[in-house]
């Protein structure tokens, strides 16, 4: 098998002493799966992508967060107007006394969960916080970069603060309307989910969110959740020795030959194929 590309330090921060930079993916293209030399924090604006990190698929859009380590190899396919920031970084080129490793999840263990949620109260002071940081990054360095640490501890502070786990619905109770579905779905990977009743219960029109939706993350609410679905059924496929059926059940699919007929619309094969060849793969 072929090794992942390795992205290099000396190809995207201008010194050797800089820390920070930020790489701005107006729009991401679908790239390679690669590891890098530096670490990295990806926030997504808007549109709709697959993330594959360390094999494990996650169908991304508007506000989804990831920490990822230098040595995690990741990719980005099935791109759809997918607009992301990514502020890259050199721990062992930190120099201010902050506790990084408190407010950046997986920084020096492995266990650390990769994947988040930022909720609509929290896009714009991140959004601030990234503006103000890319430009400080494109400034000589007179401060040695002080500066630069400094508004990138605020970022992370930030990020900290209004992050949720993707499926804490309670972590939503006071965000946006879109927040809540998103999260709503996440926790429906398993059983169905009745629109209707989500928009009857949040005393919501059913065609606005059902527009609102698709103008954000350009898919619509089911093709959404099935594309989640599928994700989930990739990762149980290749991490566990569930059955096919059981695979299915778990992800919201009563009937397996439906699950089958369906996965194999959206991977190019069907479920048994998948794991033959992803269970080989070293």
């Amino acid at each position: 098998m072929t090794a992942p590309l390795t992205l290099l330090k000396k190809d995207f921060f201008p010194s050797p002493q800089q820390a920070v930079a930020v790489a701005d993916r107006y729009p991401q293209n679908v790239f390679a799966e690669h590891t890098h030399d530096f670490c990295e924090l990806v926030l997504v604006w808007r549109g709709n992508g697959l993330h594959i990190l360390n094999d494990r698929p996650y169908r991304i859009t508007r506000g989804d967060l990831f920490y990822i380590r230098a040595e995690d190899k990741h990719a980005y396919t099935s791109v759809n107007d997918l607009v992301l920031q990514n502020i890259i970084y050199c721990p062992e080129r930190l120099r201010l006394n902050v506790d990084w490793a408190a407010h950046i999840p997986g920084l020096n263990d492995a266990s650390g969960a990769p994947h988040w949620r930022i909720g609509s109260s929290g896009m714009a002071p991140v959004r601030q916080a990234i503006a103000r940081l890319e430009q400080e990054c494109a400034r000589e360095f007179s401060d040695g970069g002080d500066m630069t640490e400094l508004l990138f501890a605020q970022l992370v502070l930030t990020l900290h603060r209004h992050r949720y786990a993707t499926d804490n619905l309670a972590a939503t109770e006071s965000e946006a309307l879109l927040d809540k579905l998103l999260t709503a779905l996440a926790g429906s990977l398993n059983r169905p989910f009745a629109l209707d009743a989500f928009c009857a219960a949040q005393e919501c029109s059913e065609r606005a969110l059902r527009q609102q939706f698709r103008q954000q993350t350009g898919m619509s609410i089911n093709h959404y959740l099935r594309q989640q679905r599928i994700c989930h059924a990739q990762y149980l496929l290749r991490h566990t020795e569930m059955l096919i059926g059981e695979v299915a059940m778990q992800c919201g699919f009563e009937d397996s030959n439906y699950f089958s007929v369906v996965f194999n619309r959206e991977v190019g094969m069907t479920p048994g194929q998948w794991r033959h060849r992803h269970k080989n793969v070293a």
